[in-house]
């Protein structure tokens, strides 16, 4: 029989993850890793809901699994020692659970790499870890283009527009990985499960000041805050300070319906604890400019429904960040990124960048890749 290994977090032990065990094992014998509850919190800054003996003894005892551990690492490979010792013939991951580390590792150690879809078992319903938590109606948000200028010291020297839209936590995104998580968690802090009814720019501010209390050092943008509450797709127009002059956001059901099957997001890794955006930047007129350009280019290929057009301006707005912030980028990401510029019409980091998610712009699906679901304003 063929080695499988899986490696994972397995909280909150449902029928999705038994179903995944058993896909799995019909490749061979299944051996299991278990994230340790160190490696959670750091990874998704949450406790885990079942503390790992728990997980460890309930996976060990389902029948399609052979043997099932701790594994003694950190951070996304925290099974590097386990996988080096077991030898498996095969690395069994979900699509939310893909990384290009991960791929990479297998191609160094010989291993064959299977992406699997979560599929539900016979008639059983669709489940995830993300949606049994009550937290789970909290958004999370992407910026498509123009992020940057919600920062005073960009947006004075070139005023213009951030877009952002609002997603669905179908996923529970990695912490530090530009999808807004710090933002979130402060919501989930004044609304516990979901977003209030009221006028929606107050409530953004309120969470924006929530956030960014009398005294912080470091302001963390409003298009996070904004970008969270307010549903659909937004344009945010910036002019040299914190809040936007101007808030422009679209509902029509059916150019969402459109962006959403064009955006496809591939996982890489949560940006290092030490890792620093503004250690080196190139802050400058043409390039704040650049940027603005590219960001209103965007919002006008969106409205048109323009595909060409709107890869060509989301790849403008990426260069015109990495041209200011260098530093948001780096051989792994590069590395990543030309596995899949032949098939997508354009690209951007999620966020301040330093890992986290690629999103692209596609006509077709990109293997292994995330595909999200807008906020609707009837929510």
């Amino acid at each position: 029989m063929k080695k499988v290994f899986v490696s994972g977090c397995y909280d909150m032990l449902h029928s999705g993850h038994v179903a995944f065990f058993e896909e799995a094992s019909r490749h061979g014998d299944l051996y299991v890793g278990i994230g340790s509850d160190d490696t959670i919190s750091k990874l998704k800054a949450r406790k885990t809901f079942n503390n790992e003996q728990e997980r460890l003894y309930m996976i060990s005892s389902l029948r399609f699994v052979k043997d099932a551990w701790i594994n003694k690492g950190n951070g996304l490979i925290d099974f590097l020692e386990e996988i080096k010792n077991l030898k498996p013939d095969i690395f069994f991951v979900n699509s939310d659970g893909h990384s290009t580390l991960k791929e990479e590792l297998c191609k160094e150690l010989g291993i064959e790499y299977i992406v699997s879809k979560r599929v539900p078992h016979a008639s059983l319903p669709s489940r995830s870890t993300t949606s049994l938590r009550e937290e789970c109606r909290i958004p999370y948000r992407i910026d498509l283009a123009g992020g940057w200028l919600d920062q005073p010291n960009v947006s004075s020297l070139y005023p213009g527009p951030v877009l952002t839209i609002s997603i669905e936590p179908d996923y529970e995104f990695n912490d530090r990985s530009g999808m807004s998580t710090s933002s979130r968690k402060k919501a989930i802090e004044l609304w516990q499960v979901d977003i209030p009814s009221g006028d929606k720019e107050k409530l953004a501010m309120t969470l924006f000041c929530f956030e960014n209390p009398p005294g912080t050092k470091y302001i963390s943008g409003s298009q996070d805050s904004l970008g969270i509450v307010l549903p659909g797709l937004n344009y945010l127009h910036y002019d040299g300070n914190f809040w936007p002059s101007k808030i422009e956001s679209i509902h029509d059901n059916e150019l969402l319906n459109w962006l959403e099957n064009r955006l496809w997001l591939i996982p890489l890794y949560p940006r290092h604890d030490d890792y620093d955006v503004l250690s080196y930047t190139n802050i400058n007129k043409e390039n704040a400019k650049n940027l603005s350009l590219a960001a209103a280019e965007c919002w006008n290929a969106l409205l048109k429904k323009d595909i060409s057009n709107l890869g060509k301006a989301i790849r403008k707005s990426f260069e015109a960040q990495i041209a200011m912030y260098p530093h948001m980028v780096n051989k792994e990401i590069f590395e990543v990124l030309n596995k899949y510029k032949d098939k997508a019409l354009g690209w951007k980091l999620s966020g301040a960048g330093g890992g986290g998610y690629l999103t692209f712009i596609s006509e077709t699906p990109l293997e292994n890749a995330i595909q999200i679901r807008i906020r609707r304003s009837d929510i």
